[in-house]
């Protein structure tokens, strides 16, 4: 069994702690390697390593930082494969969609390579009398990531690729259950020319976290996971005076209307729902069809879609539609939601639990479920499943579905499907959720823009990647300058005070 160590100064180095997890193979239930789990002492010890080499990076001229990010940005080209191929193995995703998850990652380095523009700062000329006003951007010190397992590649990247770009150092805690990308990742960016000990990978679990969340050289922390972990981060980081942004959990609704198109809505509802074994934190898990017939007509289209679902091994290749959900205990806990819907009374019009791979029958995975009839007060409709679970929620009118959108305590995306355009507008303006999709099941913006939810799915001032991201690892700094005027007399400068 391979042991994949912690990536600190600029080296794979062997855990000290002690303290091993498994990484296991989801489409074999095999363990195949094994993770160190990072103490506070080994936390320390690789904050202390960024720290000191912090000063140097921060400064180097931010044109020579962005090109480290365009040489990165060709690296990750050249072992995009390779990548999506230890990204599959460990987290159980289609190739397709592990090449994707490094791509949208791909897209964040890409924006960063504008970094001499992004920290331009401001410059007010003659503000008063002899007075001159300007602004600068400085990076934070050293920063820390806490990333989850369903995107390995793209949340590192959407946290390290703009830190490391303002100047910062930075240590990222990743998943402990698919953790080969991250240390992956950090090899490729020093190939790039990041000088050693500015990036440092520590794996671990909540001891690693606590070290890294209490240090007081960590000056910011990102997160993203479960709603009650980001909202334990987002105290404890806050608490002892550091920047955070903590997102959460989901639970994002399709409000699908009469005069949508039924082919199209279907088809976005089976993408979006099932793609990636329903794990990923923008997942359509909820379709809001407005009134009996559109439920009827919806249902019609999706049910012989859902069943042709292949779910498989990566190594089927293109034949499979997803793939094998992350751990045992993954698995466990959605199918015990599912028994709760059927107990609470939801219609279960798919019912992939009895679902078996031949050959792979210690692999973790779950087949395809469809439920009618789902109301607000169930537990599969109030918790963020993640899995390959549609639940659908009947609503009689545009406001009783709006109102569903709006009450749920999760705001992360949501989506309407209608051929109008008022009404888009009136569902785009009034609803009270971070990213909002017309006609676009799975609305997560470009990486020039900026990635967040609302209510219980986002803790902080500012989003992801874009702008906000810039915002978010540097500090503003403003200067008020006056300088005395000098007039040369007798070959001497005479300085006199301006007014």
């Amino acid at each position: 069994m391979t042991d994949l160590g912690h990536w600190i100064d600029g080296a794979r180095v062997a855990g000290i702690s002690g303290r091993f997890a498994d990484v296991y193979n989801p489409a074999t239930g095999e363990a195949e390697a094994r993770v160190p789990l990072a103490d506070t002492e080994e936390m320390n010890r690789a904050i202390g390593i960024a720290a000191a080499a912090q000063p140097a990076w921060a400064a180097t001229n931010p044109q020579k930082r962005a090109r480290v990010m365009m040489a990165f940005v060709a690296l990750l080209h050249r072992d995009m494969d390779k990548l999506a191929e230890a990204l599959s193995r460990e987290h159980g995703k289609t190739l397709p969609d592990a090449r994707g998850d490094v791509i949208r990652g791909l897209e964040c380095v890409e924006f960063c390579i504008g970094a001499p523009h992004l920290l331009k700062g401001e410059y007010t000329d003659a503000a008063g009398k002899g007075i001159d006003l300007y602004s600068m951007r400085q990076p934070l010190g050293v920063c820390g990531g806490i990333t989850p397992f369903n995107f390995p590649a793209m949340m590192p990247l959407w946290m390290f690729a703009p830190a490391l770009a303002c100047g910062n150092a930075f240590i990222l805690k990743p998943s402990e259950r698919d953790p080969s990308v991250p240390l992956m990742l950090a090899e490729l960016i020093e190939e790039a020319g990041l000088p050693k000990g500015v990036l440092q990978v520590v794996n671990g679990d909540k001891q690693a976290v606590d070290a890294l969340i209490n240090h007081p050289v960590v000056q910011s922390i990102g997160f993203v996971g479960s709603t009650p972990i980001a909202e334990y981060v987002y105290a404890r980081s806050a608490a002892t005076g550091k920047r955070v942004q903590c997102f959460g959990g989901a639970k994002n609704h399709m409000v699908v209307m009469p005069d949508a198109d039924m082919d199209q809505a279907a088809d976005a509802l089976v993408g979006a729902g099932y793609g990636a074994a329903g794990e990923r934190c923008m997942a359509i898990s909820v379709a809001v069809p407005v009134g009996d017939d559109t439920a009827d007509r919806l249902i019609d289209k999706l049910v012989p879609r859902i069943e042709k679902l292949k779910v498989g091994p990566y190594t089927a290749g293109d034949d499979v539609d997803y793939g094998p959900v992350v751990t045992a205990a993954a698995k466990a806990n959605i199918l015990r939601l599912v028994e709760s819907g059927v107990a609470q009374g939801a219609k279960l019009v798919v019912d992939g639990r009895d679902f078996s791979l031949q050959g792979y029958e210690g692999g973790f995975f779950v087949g395809p479920h469809l439920f009618d009839h789902v109301t607000p007060d169930m537990d599969i409709y109030r918790t963020e499943i993640f899995g390959p679970v549609l639940s659908t929620v009947r609503a009689g009118s545009y406001e009783e579905a709006l109102g569903l959108v709006l009450g749920h305590e999760y705001g992360n995306g949501t989506a309407i499907f209608t051929r109008d355009g008022d009404t888009a507008r009136d569902f785009a303006h009034r609803v009270n959720i971070g990213m909002v999709g017309v006609n676009v099941p799975i609305p997560v913006p470009l990486a020039y823009h900026t990635f967040g939810g609302w209510k219980k799915s986002a803790f902080g001032d500012l989003n992801q990647h874009g702008p906000d991201s810039f915002r978010f690892y540097t500090r503003a700094k403003t200067v008020t300058a006056r300088w005395p005027s000098g007039i040369r007399e007798g070959g001497e400068f005479n300085f006199k005070a301006v007014d």
